[in-house]
């Protein structure tokens, strides 16, 4: 665990927590509203957190070597976590021009 200091751990730790936390309260949100396609945004934000959670283990092992996989898996569920919100977002988009109509 000596990859990264003290502070630097709090951010990412603190980083997963809110992320997982704002998966929480979009899916909260949607239930209150009633609109379901708020949910699509909190299964679009999962592989983003994934890919932290990858930064997170590959950092508590001190980036070893044997794990550098994980930097890949951390790129790819990058990649597929934008493109995941992104489709949400334009979901939630269509959703409500479709309801003011």
């Amino acid at each position: 665990m000596n990859a990264l200091s003290i502070p630097t751990w709090m951010v990412h730790v603190s980083s997963v927590i809110e992320w997982m936390a704002a998966i929480w309260l979009i899916w909260t949100y949607g239930e209150v509203t009633g609109d379901r396609t708020w949910r699509t945004l909190s299964y679009g934000m999962l592989p983003a957190l994934v890919s932290a959670m990858c930064a997170c283990t590959w950092h508590f092992f001190d980036n070893a070597l044997s794990l550098s996989w994980l930097v890949t898996v951390q790129a790819a569920m990058t990649v597929v976590g934008n493109c995941t919100m992104c489709a949400a977002g334009w979901w939630i988009w269509r959703s409500s021009r479709q309801k003011s109509v």
